[in-house]
C-alpha cells in the first residue's frame, strides 16, 4: 500500500501563504512597539535582523539587473520599520531593567572592551559613515538614476518602435522592452523615495542612543539608586551595544541600497564584475608594481610590507598578461577554425536566401533624417505609411528596412522591393523642395529639379527661400516628407506585388475571428486560398481598396459556384463594390467626365476573346492594337487639354481586357464598366475610341 510522503519544508505551500505571513509579519513589527518582550525574544530578534541583513547585502551583490530585485524599495521600508520596533524594545528593557539580553551585553562588553567612550567613539563612526557617506551617495545616485530614467524613456519608446518597424523585433519583443522600461523607471522612482527611509533611520539611531543614555542616568541614579559613575557605566555600555547591534545591519543595508543602485551597467555578479574588470589590464598592475618597489626604497617607510605586496601584485600581473595572451591565442585559433566549419557547412548560404519584402537604401547625408536623436523623422514617416495603407488600400504592408549604403551617392536613396531597384531619388541636403500647386504668383530662386514620386517639375530652395516660396503659392515640404512621398506612391503602384500569399494568409486570419463563417464557406470549398490572392491582387493593381473583405468573400462565395475564373470573378467583386468605386471616383462638379467605347470596337473584342486552361485573352491583330492605341491617346490628350480628369467607361464584358491592352499607353487611367457606377451622379462623355 502506497503512502504519500510530505517533507516538513515545502517551499511552494510557504510560497502560496507568504501574503499572509509577510502581512502577520508587519502586524508583529507594530505590536513589538507597544507591548513589552522579554530579553531573550529580543536577542533572537536581533540576530534574525543582523542575518536578514547580511542576506539582502548578498543578494544584491549577486543580482545583475536591478529589476531582478524590484521588491527592493518595500524591502527597505519593512526592514527600517523592524530596526526602529527593535531599538523601542531594546529602549525599554535597558531603562526598565537595566538589562537588554545576552546580545546587546555582549557588543557592549566584548566588542567594545567595556569602555563606553570606545564604544560611543565606535558608535559615532558607524554613524558618520552611514549617513555621511554611503546613505548620502546612495540617496543622491537614487536620485539622478530617476531623473536620468524618466528623461530616457522617450528615446528609449522610440529606439523600440524603430526597431520593431525595420523589422528586428516582434510585437511581443516590443511589449516586453516596453513594460521593461516602465518597470525601471517605476524601480528607480521607488528607490528615490526608499532612500530617505536610510537616511531617517541614522538620524533617529543618533536620537535614541542620546535619549537612552540621559534616560539610562536618569533612572539609574534616582529610581535603581546607583552611583552616578556606576549608573553612567552600566546604561552608556547597554545603549552603545544597543546602538552597534541596530547600526551593523543599518550599515549592511545602507551598503545594500547604494550596490543595487550604482548597478547599472553589470554583466554579471558583483565579484565577478569587480576581479573581471579591476583585474583586466595587467600593464596597470605592473605599473602599481614598479611604484611599490620605489616607495619601499625610500628611507623612513617599512621596507618589508611594500616589497612583499609589490611581489604579490607582480605575480598577479605576469599570471594574468600570460593567461591573456593564451585565451587570445585560443579564441583567435577558435575563430578561425569556426570560420573555416562554417565554409563547409551547406546551411551557411541559406541566410543569403532571405530577400527583404521591402528597403530603403540612403547615403550617409540622409542619414540624419532616420536618427531621431539628430531630429529625423522618417521611421515616424513610415509607421504612419503603413498605416495609410491599412486605412486606403486594406493592405498590411510588411516591415520596410531602412539602411545606409556607402556604395551609394551622399545624397541619393533607393527603393527596392524583393532585394530589386525599382525606384530612386536624390535630395539636397539643406534645402527643401518648392513644386508648383497651381496657383503661383511669381517665381522664386532655385534650383530646378524633379519631383521624384510623379515626375512634376520642382525646385531646390535654401531655408532663407522657403517663406518667400510659401507666400508666392509654391507647395514646399522637407526631404522626409518627399521621400516618405515617394515611398507611398510605390507601395500603391505595387500593391499587388507586395500582397503575397503570407500576407493573404494574415487577411484571412483576420478576418476569421469575426466573420468565420464566409471564410469557411469559402476557403477551401470553393477557392483556394492561391486563387483569392490573385482576386485581391486584380483588385489592388487597379488601386481598389481590399479593405471591404466582408463583401469581396461574400460575392466570390456567391459566384464561384458558377466559375472558378479569375478575371470573372474579379469583376463580380468590383460589381459588387459599386459604392466604394463611386466613392472613389466621385466627380468634383455635377457630372463625370468619361471616354467611351465604340459598339464596333467592343464587338471586335468579345468576338477576339480567346478561353484557355491558363486564362482569357484578347486575340487582336497588331495593326488594330497600334490603332487603338493611337485612338486612346488622342481621346485622353484631346479631354485633358479640356481640363478633364477622365475615366474610360465601356460594357462589364471587355472592361478587363480594354484595361490590360491600354495600360502600357495610358497606364494611370481607370477603366470602369458601366456596372461599377452607382448612378448617384451624371455621366458626360467627352471622347470615343474608334477604330
Amino acid at each position: 500500500m502506497a503512502s504519500s510522503i510530505s517533507t516538513p519544508f515545502d517551499i511552494d505551500r510557504i510560497l502560496k501563504n507568504s501574503d499572509i505571513m509577510v502581512a502577520c509579519g508587519i502586524i508583529a513589527i507594530v505590536i513589538m512597539m507597544i507591548v513589552p518582550m522579554p530579553s531573550f525574544l529580543l536577542t533572537l530578534l536581533l540576530t534574525i535582523n543582523i542575518t536578514l541583513a547580511l542576506i539582502i547585502l548578498l543578494v544584491t551583490m549577486y543580482t545583475q539587473e536591478s529589476l531582478e530585485l524590484s521588491i527592493f524599495p518595500s524591502l527597505l521600508l519593512i526592514t527600517t520599520l523592524f530596526r526602529l520596533a527593535l531599538n523601542v524594545s531594546s529602549t525599554r528593557l535597558i531603562l526598565l531593567k537595566g538589562n537588554a539580553g545576552a546580545l546587546i551585553d555582549a557588543f557592549g562588553n566584548f566588542v567594545v572592551g567595556g569602555n563606553p567612550i570606545v564604544g560611543f567613539v565606535i558608535f559615532l563612526i558607524l554613524i558618520v559613515i552611514q549617513f555621511v557617506v554611503i546613505t548620502k551617495g546612495a540617496e543622491r545616485v537614487a536620485e539622478v538614476a530617476a531623473r536620468f530614467t524618466l528623461d530616457a524613456m522617450p528615446g528609449k519608446q522610440m529606439s523600440i518602435d524603430a526597431d520593431l518597424n525595420a523589422g528586428l523585433i516582434s510585437e511581443q519583443d516590443a511589449r516586453d522592452r516596453r513594460n521593461k522600461i516602465q518597470r525601471e523607471a517605476n524601480f528607480y522612482g521607488a528607490m528615490d523615495g526608499a532612500s530617505k527611509f536610510v537616511k531617517g533611520d541614522a538620524i533617529a539611531g543618533i536620537i535614541i542612543t542620546i535619549i537612552n543614555i540621559i534616560g539610562g542616568l536618569v533612572i539609574g541614579v534616582i529610581t535603581m539608586k546607583m552611583p552616578i559613575a556606576q549608573a553612567a557605566q552600566r546604561f552608556t555600555l547597554l545603549t552603545v551595544g544597543d546602538g552597534l547591534v541596530s547600526q551593523i545591519p543599518a550599515l549592511m543595508i545602507s551598503t545594500s541600497t547604494g550596490i543595487i543602485v550604482t548597478r547599472a551597467a553589470s554583466e554579471g555578479s558583483l565579484g565577478r564584475d569587480v576581479i573581471g574588470q579591476i583585474f583586466s589590464q595587467p600593464k596597470a598592475l605592473f605599473i602599481a608594481t614598479g611604484a611599490l618597489l620605489f616607495l619601499s626604497m625610500i628611507p623612513g617607510l617599512p621596507h618589508i610590507p611594500f616589497i612583499t605586496i609589490a611581489i604579490i601584485v607582480g605575480t598577479l600581473a605576469y599570471l594574468i598578461n600570460r593567461t591573456s595572451k593564451q585565451a587570445a591565442q585560443a579564441e583567435a585559433l577558435e575563430a578561425e577554425e569556426d570560420a573555416i566549419e562554417e565554409t563547409r557547412k551547406p546551411e551557411n548560404v541559406l541566410s543569403l536566401l532571405q530577400v527583404d519584402p521591402m528597403e530603403l537604401e540612403i547615403g550617409y547625408s540622409l542619414i540624419p533624417l532616420v536618427d531621431p536623436q539628430q531630429g529625423g523623422d522618417l521611421l515616424d514617416r513610415v509607421t504612419m505609411i503603413r498605416r495609410q495603407m491599412a486605412m486606403e488600400m486594406g493592405l498590411v504592408v510588411p516591415p520596410i528596412r531602412i539602411r545606409d549604403n556607402m556604395q551609394l551617392k551622399p545624397s541619393v536613396y533607393k527603393i527596392k522591393m524583393k532585394g530589386m531597384d525599382i525606384a530612386q531619388g536624390e535630395m539636397m541636403v539643406g534645402y527643401y523642395m518648392a513644386m508648383d500647386s497651381g496657383m503661383v504668383q511669381s517665381s522664386v530662386d532655385g534650383i530646378e529639379t524633379m519631383e521624384p514620386a510623379f515626375g512634376l517639375p520642382a525646385l531646390w530652395v535654401t531655408e532663407e527661400k522657403r517663406e518667400e516660396a510659401e507666400l508666392n503659392g509654391y507647395t514646399v515640404v522637407d526631404l522626409s516628407s518627399v521621400i516618405a512621398t515617394h515611398l507611398t506612391e510605390i507601395i500603391r503602384r505595387h500593391a499587388d506585388e507586395i500582397l503575397g500569399r503570407q500576407e493573404t494568409q494574415a487577411l484571412i486570419d483576420n478576418l476569421k475571428e469575426n466573420y468565420s463563417a464566409i471564410v469557411e464557406e469559402l476557403i477551401p470549398n470553393l477557392l483556394t486560398m492561391g486563387e483569392v490572392q490573385k482576386v485581391l491582387q486584380n483588385l489592388l493593381c487597379e488601386q481598389i481598396s481590399i479593405r471591404n473583405l466582408v463583401t469581396i468573400f461574400e460575392s466570390l462565395a456567391d459566384q464561384a459556384r458558377a466559375t472558378r475564373d479569375i478575371d470573372a470573378l474579379t469583376e463580380y467583386v468590383r460589381q459588387s463594390l459599386v459604392r466604394q468605386i463611386s466613392q472613389q471616383y466621385k466627380p468634383q462638379g455635377h457630372s463625370l467626365p468619361v471616354i467611351t467605347l465604340d459598339a464596333d470596337l467592343e464587338k471586335l473584342m468579345m468576338q477576339s476573346l480567346q478561353q484557355t486552361e491558363q486564362g482569357s485573352y484578347i486575340n487582336i491583330d497588331p495593326n488594330t492594337i497600334q490603332t487603338i492605341y493611337k485612338n486612346v491617346q488622342e481621346v485622353v490628350e484631346q479631354a485633358s487639354r479640356q481640363g478633364y480628369q477622365v475615366v474610360i467607361l465601356c460594357s462589364p464584358m471587355v472592361r478587363i481586357y480594354f484595361k490590360r491592352l491600354v495600360e502600357r499607353v495610358v497606364p494611370d487611367i481607370p477603366v470602369l464598366s458601366y456596372n461599377e457606377l452607382d448612378g448617384t451622379f451624371d455621366v458626360q462623355s467627352v471622347g470615343m475610341v474608334k477604330l
